[in-house]
This record gives structure tokens, C-alpha cells and sequence, in this order.
């Protein structure tokens, strides 16, 4: 057999007694198998020459590293110190890789692509050089599984790599490939445990996934995990590679929802290009992919298209609450019968819940312009804190006329201090930490994702806590007071009846934020009735409750109606009794009869 069948082209066969060994040129290495032919190595594709290094915190500790092992490899006598044992070289290789990620995520898609690639350039470097056939490691970012087989001609039969959150299957003639044959081949499947975070943009790249016209949004929807094959072309394998990835959540495709298959451009940018779904369940996407590289499953998310119905029940619903809400403010506003602190809380609940009703009528869907969506966001959010807080205040004014009897009143600047200010600090402060996440590509509401919504809920759950204290403790005294020898009926009974409505109208809206919490996600077209229905009795509910339920408010109606239908009787029976020349004609004529009489 000749030299260059046994060592290659730039080994040099150095023959002992019943066996030979391969020295190699400069450039070149058979990692430590003496016996196997020499191939080049690339160790220019770890200098790093500015890029992601510079800005990347440890990236040029791992190619640094990397470097002197392969100008180790490459030419040993250069570079005696350095250690090539493939398993104390896997070690450091992750260990240095967690330094990295363990500091978060990564500020730019360049940055990922940097880590990727380098990472997956040190297992093609490092996985020639492990003595097992198969070696697993795990970190806390990252878990890899190689598999390597050695021998002077090419493996065959399957291969399939798993860990937790992905399985590999393919085979031994696609990870050697059909190009000279080194004496090894290798096969790695690489997860990052905590990666997604970083690379949950850069979806500008995805084209052709419009359905009916609309454009979905994306989100990552697996973790990230890497194939590194020894075969040096990978980008256009003869065989597919198979590869199972766990999604983040179990959730099942449906309209509004599809899973894709995607990989990570080295440019920085999501593709699918070359990448297929073959299968999907809830738990699992299966690609196939003629190429490799990074890899996830991507969720697109369209828009849900509420039915005709909805929209209708929406409409109508909303507009005779808004009505109603007209009608209320007009009675508090001018009725004096009912004049006090509690009409006044009523007065500005009632406005926050009609122009909060109002930019939900006209602007929840109006997605673009994204400034417009995210005024009307930002003003939904104030208003229905303001609405809450309003209704704390009610609470608050119901607890001191039971307790404080001789002091139960609150100044109005406290009040508007309380019912607008309060409100106003907190979206200030969550429109400054995280301006965009109000308004989102398919509602203008607060966005679900890092938390903002619970800028919303968590003052609406503390209020609601707050109120069942303050009721819990006026019914209580009210108890002792309808207890006592002589209580006053007039007094307690007024003030059972507001807490009862009271009680009634925090039941009411706190029951509809119960599915309001629901309303944005998918597939809630129950949720979204139930929610519209409940907004759309709020009105209505003030009005029967703080309105038709009053005697006062009752006679007040009654006679602004018996002005405004019997006018014309009046104003003839007003100007009968007041006309002054009738009384003096009529005065005349009985004067004149009596004269005559007495003659």
C-alpha cells in the first residue's frame, strides 16, 4: 500500500516492527492516532480579528485557548506545553462557555453568532481527541452528547443523540461524508439551556408564512441546540437529518398558532430555509433539515379574528354602557339631594370607567400606528387603575362612616389627590421602565411578556384585598350597632344598603379582570364573551344600583319628568293666577255690582 493511502498527502509513514506510525507536515494532524492519515487543520478560524470577541465578555478567553490547541495539534514541537487531552479540553471549552452565558443574555445577534460558531468550531477541533466513543457533559447552560468512531474505513448505521430537550437522528454516512476520509467520524448535539432569551428577535428573515393575508408574529418556542458533524460540507447534505425538539410549552397548533422549523444564520437572523416540519403534537415539533446548524422551533402567532358576533355583542354591549355611564354622571353632577363625599367617588368612578370604556370601544384593535396603540394602551392602563382606585376610595369612605360617625367626610383634594395620583405614579414609572411594552401586534393592551401586566394586576389584586378588609370590618360593625338598645334604623339601614352595593359593584369588576387576565392569550373566545358581557353590564350595573335603587334620586327623575311632560299646563295655570290686570278687572266688576246692589 502506498504512503499516501496510509498517512495522506502530507504524512510522512514511518514504519517499527509489524506496524508504522503517520508524522505530519505543519498544517497538519491525525489528533494523537498515530495510525490514521493526516488532515489539515484551520486554526485561523479562531483568531477572532475583532468581530464578537471585542465586545463579548470570554468569547477571547475560548478562542485564545482553542488556538494554542490547535497550533498544538498542528505543530506539536511549537507548542509543547499546551495540553491536548479531548476531555480536559471539553471541560475548560464549557466551562469558559458558562462564564458567558451565565451572565445573561446576550445584547446582540452578532454576539450569538459569535458563541455558536466558535463553540461549534471547538467540537469539531476537541471531538477527535476524546478517547471514548461516546462522552456526555453537563453545565448549568449547556449539555452536549459526542459520539466519535475510528477506524481506516468509513462507519455506517444510525446514529440518534438525545438529551432532555432534543433528539438527532441520522447517520453515519451523512456525519463522515462522502470527501476524503480522515479515520474518524464525528457526531455532537449540543442544547443551551438558557439561550432562547437571546435570540428571541431577529425574525426579519421569515418570509412566506402569511396566512389569509396576515402577517403573524414569532416567538421562540424550544430551546437552541447545535449539530456538529465531522463532515466538512454541510450545507447541502445527501441525506436529511431528523431532529426532535421539546417545546418550551405544551400547547397544541390551532388557528391562531403553528409551529416552524427554523436555524440561526451565521448574519444574525432566523431562517427556515432548507428546514421542514415533518410532525407536530403539543409536546414536540419533528424538523428535517437538508443542512446544519443552530436550531429551534419557532411559534407564529396570528392574530385571532373574533367572530361577527363577538364584534356585535362588543359593540352594543359597550355602547349602552356607555350610556348608562352618561346618564350617572349627569345625575351626580347635578343632582343636590344626594350631594356628599360618596357621590363624588362615585361621580370620578363613573368617568374613569366611561372614557376607559371609550378608548376600549374605539382603539383595543386599532394596532397601527404603533405610537397611536401605545397612547391608547398607556391611557386603558391609567383609566382602569383610576377606576380601582376610585372604588378603594369607596371602600375606604363606607369603613369611616361606620367607625369615624362624627367625621366620616374626605376632603375632595385628598380624594383627587388619591383617585388620579396613584394611578398616574404607577404608569409613569412602568412606561419608563418598559415603554415597549405598551401595545402589542395584535391588541393595544399591556404586553404579556417580562412582567409589565402585573403593573396592572398587582395594584387591582392588593385593592381588592384592601376593600374586603374595609367591608369585612364595616359589616362587622354594623352588626354591633344593629345589636345595640337603640340604634338609629334610618342611618344603619342607608349605610347597609351603599355597603351591599358596594360589595356588588367590587364583585362585579373584579370578576371581569378575573377573565381580563385571560382575554389576551390564545384561544379565549369563551373568555372574550364573558369579558364583554361583564364590561358591558358595568354601566348598567351603576346606573340600577347607585341611581334607580335610591328613593332620592327616584323623586328627583320624577320631577324632572313631570317638568318636561306637562310644560304647557303649567305655564297656563302660572300665568292665570299671576296675571295682574284679570285680578283688577275682576276687582271692578264685583265693585260696581255690590253699588248697584246697595242703591
Amino acid at each position: 500500500m502506498k504512503q499516501e493511502d496510509l498517512c495522506g498527502g502530507e504524512g510522512t509513514c514511518i514504519n517499527s516492527n509489524g506496524s508504522y506510525r503517520c508524522s505530519c507536515s505543519k498544517g497538519y494532524t491525525n489528533y494523537g492516532n498515530n495510525s490514521t492519515k493526516c488532515s489539515p487543520l484551520k486554526c485561523d478560524s479562531f483568531n477572532g480579528n475583532g468581530g464578537p470577541a471585542s465586545s463579548l465578555g470570554g468569547l477571547a478567553d475560548i478562542l485564545f485557548m482553542m488556538r494554542n490547541s490547535c497550533l498544538a495539534l498542528s505543530n506539536p514541537s511549537a507548542a509543547s506545553e499546551v495540553k491536548t487531552d479531548g476531555e480536559a479540553q471539553l471541560e475548560k471549552l464549557f466551562t469558559a462557555a458558562e462564564s458567558i452565558l451565565s451572565l445573561g443574555q446576550l445584547n446582540s445577534s452578532e454576539d450569538v453568532s459569535g458563541l455558536l460558531s466558535t463553540v461549534e468550531n471547538a467540537i469539531m477541533l476537541i471531538g477527535p481527541q476524546l478517547k471514548d466513543k461516546h462522552t456526555r457533559m453537563e453545565t448549568t447552560e449547556t449539555e452536549v452528547e459526542i459520539a466519535v468512531q475510528r477506524g481506516k474505513t468509513r462507519p455506517t448505521g444510525p446514529i440518534q443523540l438525545t438529551n432532555e430537550v432534543a433528539t438527532l437522528d441520522t447517520d453515519w454516512t451523512t456525519a463522515a461524508g462522502t470527501g476524503p476520509y480522515p479515520g474518524f467520524a464525528l457526531a455532537a448535539l449540543l442544547s443551551y439551556k438558557k439561550l432562547e432569551k437571546s435570540v428571541n428577535r431577529s425574525f426579519e428573515g421569515l418570509k412566506g408564512h402569511e396566512k389569509d393575508g396576515v402577517t403573524p408574529s414569532f416567538q421562540i418556542s424550544s430551546k437552541v441546540v447545535s449539530v456538529v458533524v465531522s463532515n466538512p460540507n454541510t450545507q447541502q447534505l445527501n441525506r436529511n437529518v431528523t431532529i426532535t425538539l421539546r417545546h418550551l410549552q405544551d400547547t397544541k397548533e390551532s388557528d391562531e398558532l403553528s409551529y416552524i422549523c427554523a436555524y440561526w444564520k451565521e448574519s444574525g437572523t432566523w431562517s427556515t430555509d432548507g428546514c421542514y416540519q415533518q410532525e407536530s403534537n403539543a409536546t414536540q415539533t419533528v424538523c428535517t433539515c437538508e443542512h446544519l446548524s443552530s436550531f429551534a422551533v419557532l411559534m407564529a402567532l396570528y392574530p385571532m379574528k373574533h367572530s361577527f358576533g363577538l364584534q356585535v355583542v362588543t359593540k352594543i354591549g359597550l355602547t349602552i354602557s356607555l350610556l348608562c355611564l352618561v346618564l350617572c354622571i349627569l345625575t351626580f353632577k347635578f343632582c343636590r339631594s344626594i350631594k356628599g363625599t360618596r357621590t363624588t367617588i362615585h361621580l370620578h368612578l363613573c368617568i374613569c370607567l366611561f372614557v376607559a370604556d371609550l378608548f376600549f370601544l374605539a382603539g383595543i384593535s386599532q394596532t397601527k400606528p404603533v405610537g397611536g396603540c401605545s397612547f391608547v394602551a398607556a391611557m386603558l392602563h391609567y383609566f382602569f387603575l383610576a377606576m380601582f382606585t376610585w372604588m378603594l376610595l369607596e371602600g375606604v369612605q363606607l369603613y369611616r362612616m361606620v367607625v369615624l360617625v362624627f367625621n366620616a367626610t374626605m376632603r375632595p383634594l385628598y380624594l383627587y389627590l388619591t383617585g388620579y395620583g396613584t394611578p398616574l405614579v404607577i404608569v409613569v414609572i412602568s412606561a419608563i421602565i418598559r415603554p415597549s411594552g405598551y401595545g402589542t401586534d395584535q391588541h393595544c393592551w399591556l404586553s404579556l411578556k417580562d412582567g409589565l401586566i402585573w403593573s396592572f394586576f398587582g395594584p387591582v389584586c392588593f385593592i381588592i384585598i384592601l376593600n374586603v378588609f374595609f367591608f369585612l370590618v364595616t359589616v362587622w360593625k354594623l352588626a354591633q350597632k344593629f345589636a345595640t338598645l337603640n340604634p338609629d334604623l334610618t342611618q344603619l339601614h342607608k349605610i347597609r344598603a351603599f355597603t351591599v352595593t358596594a360589595i356588588a359593584q367590587m364583585c362585579i369588576l373584579g370578576l371581569m379582570w378575573v377573565f381580563g387576565a385571560f382575554l389576551f392569550q390564545e384561544d379565549n373566545t369563551v373568555v372574550a364573551y364573558i369579558f364583554t358581557i361583564l364590561n358591558s353590564l358595568q354601566g348598567a350595573l351603576v346606573f340600577f344600583m347607585h341611581c334607580l335603587l335610591s328613593k332620592q334620586v327616584r323623586e328627583e327623575y320624577a320631577h324632572f319628568l313631570s317638568c318636561i311632560c306637562t310644560p304647557q299646563k303649567k305655564r297656563y295655570s302660572d300665568f292665570t293666577s299671576t296675571n295682574p290686570s284679570s285680578s283688577q278687572s275682576q276687582a271692578l266688576r264685583s265693585g260696581q255690582h255690590t253699588g248697584e246692589s246697595q242703591i
